[in-house]
């Protein structure tokens, strides 16, 4: 057994424990040593015989060890052999079914001797479901709802997940000799929300002759996250990783790097639509080269940028690749100076400790100025959301009082006092109006009673933005990607009456938000609403994560001029006023 099929044994038999409602501490640790083996250099089956050096390896105690050498042994653990007795393999994948956890999964075996999304989904549309304990019409009604999404959303990665995925790929190709340029394309380089499967370019000299192109698949194929090869040639290699995610790896050599990252980035109708350009201009455009038609003879390919100039086009960023315009805006040299993360000045929603939050006022603010901004906004919840210890009107008194004290003690960097304030179901603000009119930055969002009338919602929402405190509206569809669809509403409305009360509009840009979609962000720039990109912070690390939604926002052609917090600081508190200029 390698290491890879150690890892996952060990992965399969978390789940099943999950499943069975074991103990969490016991399923963490087969998980945190099936991650370790998985990446460590050494075959575990050569050194199993040597425990000491077995138990070096972080992540493995005495209690696994046992079960490696059980392992080994047997070529099974007794554990996963007993538990695969009481269920069946297919109920891992119930498991990625959202709202259908552990518990409910052993209650419908135990009931039905069922383990699989089809079975269960024949279940829950015979009202079998409904019967059993804890269980109602309504459970089984988002069951289904739940499986019909999964279904639409399996094979699609949140943007950072994807990321993640690359880097850590992209770290193990950088240490084999020989390859010099590596590089995701594809929708992730364009910034989507979501992916479906990662492209990633490599050229270099291990990629130009057929013998080295073989050691260099070879290396490819030793990756320690991959689960199986999905296929492999002289020049490339796909596979899939644990969590599912595809992946294609194309060996280039240099003179073609630059034609496969425009070819392999995409859009495809944004390739299509050049290929086009490329023939009424006497050359063929392919993966390869940006070629003479007649001669065949490659007249560009090593980098993007001279192929778009060959083109008589401004290089075009990848994040505008969707035939949108971008081609005809590049002929005429009017492509706009898109955002980018150096132009914020400042990241003003975030959570402390007071709430939901897991840090301090102060390390928020540290965090913060580390980034280099020169003002942040803190902006707990309101008292609505219960479970996230929401603040009333006395609490929210005394949040500002702290959060004007920690400002003053703070130098380089100006605090913000704010409050993240729930949108009642009826439009109402969850703070009295005297409270909110104390605050610098006031952000009103719908955190629940999502199943309204698009017509009520509608309604719900101009009374939110009409409030003369709201300052932004926050995560302004609720959708949460993969999970939730938006509410529905009339975009055309909120963005017209936003435009009037001078009421900006939030890009949240934590991954499972992305709210506004690049879309939408769109509307809002043509209706004259501005924009405040924003991380919804509840850990100081989050801030990090301000750099989605900067990608959001060039997909949109977003500049600096449409978004606020690119302001310095005294026009920024006047916007947040309705001072906008």
């Amino acid at each position: 057994m390698d290491n890879k099929s150690i890892a996952t044994v060990l992965y399969e038999t978390a789940d099943l424990l999950e499943i069975d409602g074991q103990d969490s501490f016991r399923i963490r640790s087969y998980r945190n040593a099936a991650q370790a083996i998985e990446n460590h250099t050494e075959q575990i089956r050569d050194i199993i015989s040597e425990p000491k050096k077995v138990l070096a390896i972080p992540g493995i105690g005495k209690g696994m060890l046992v079960n490696l050498q059980e392992l080994f042994k047997d070529g099974q653990l007794t554990v996963q052999a007993e538990l695969l007795k009481k269920y069946h393999p297919s109920m891992l994948q119930l498991l990625k079914i959202q709202g259908l956890g552990p518990k409910t999964i052993a209650l419908i075996w135990s009931a039905y001797q069922v383990s699989d999304v089809d079975g269960v989904e024949k279940l829950a549309r015979e009202g079998k479901i409904r019967e059993l304990p804890r269980m109602g019409e309504k459970h089984e009604q988002k069951l289904l709802k739940a499986i019909e999404d999964y279904r639409r959303i399996s094979g699609r990665f949140l943007i950072d997940v994807a990321e993640t995925e690359a880097k850590k790929l992209t770290d193990y190709l950088a240490k084999f000799a020989g390859f010099d340029k590596i590089t995701p394309a594809g929708s992730l380089r364009r910034g989507r929300e979501t992916v479906g499967d990662l492209d990633i370019l490599v050229a270099g000299t291990a990629c130009c002759s057929p013998e080295e192109r073989q050691k260099s698949v070879r290396y490819i194929a030793q990756y320690p996250p991959l689960m199986d090869i999905i296929g492999q040639g002289d020049n490339k290699i796909s596979f899939r990783l644990r969590n599912d995610l595809q992946v294609d790896v194309r060996l280039l050599p240099p003179e073609s790097f630059g034609a496969a990252m425009q070819y392999f980035t995409g859009s495809k109708a944004h390739n299509v639509a050049l290929r086009q350009r490329a023939l009424k201009m006497g050359y063929t455009l392919n993966e390869y080269s940006l070629a003479d038609l007649k001669t065949e003879r490659p007249v560009a390919g090593r980098t993007e940028e001279e192929i778009y100039a060959k083109l008589n086009l401004e290089y075009i960023p990848p994040e505008l690749r969707e035939n949108l315009g971008e081609i005809d805006a590049a002929e005429k040299h009017t492509l706009p100076t898109l955002i980018t993360l150096d132009d914020l000045q400042g990241d003003v929603h975030m959570h402390t400790v007071e709430t939901d939050g897991r840090n301090t006022i102060e390390e928020m603010a540290d965090a913060a100025r580390v980034r280099g901004y020169k003002y942040m906004a803190i902006t707990d919840h309101s008292k609505n959301l219960a479970f996230a210890n929401g603040l009333d009107d006395k609490r929210a008194l005394a949040h500002i009082q702290r959060i004007r004290e920690a400002n003053d003690k703070i130098e380089g960097l100006t605090i913000f006092a704010g409050i993240e304030v729930d949108i009642l179901a009826d439009g109402d603000l969850d703070l009295s109006d005297d409270v909110l009119a104390q605050m610098d930055v006031v952000i009103a969002s719908v955190h629940s009673v999502f199943n309204q009338e698009p017509a009520k919602m509608t309604e719900r929402l101009l009374k939110a933005v009409a409030n003369p405190n709201t300052s932004i509206i926050g995560h302004p569809t609720g959708r949460l990607q993969l999970r939730r669809d938006a509410y529905q509403f009339d975009m055309d409305a909120i963005l017209t009456a936003a435009a009037h009360h001078k009421v900006a509009m939030e890009l949240n840009s934590y991954p499972d938000r992305l709210d506004l979609n690049d879309v939408h962000l769109r509307q809002a720039k043509q209706r004259g609403v501005k924009i405040v990109i924003n991380t919804d912070s509840h850990h100081a690390s989050h801030l990090d994560k301000i750099r989605y939604g900067i990608l959001q926002a060039r997909r949109a052609w977003l500049t600096k001029e449409d978004v606020l917090n690119t302001l310095p600081i005294r026009k920024f508190a006047n916007a947040m006023k309705h001072a906008w200029n």
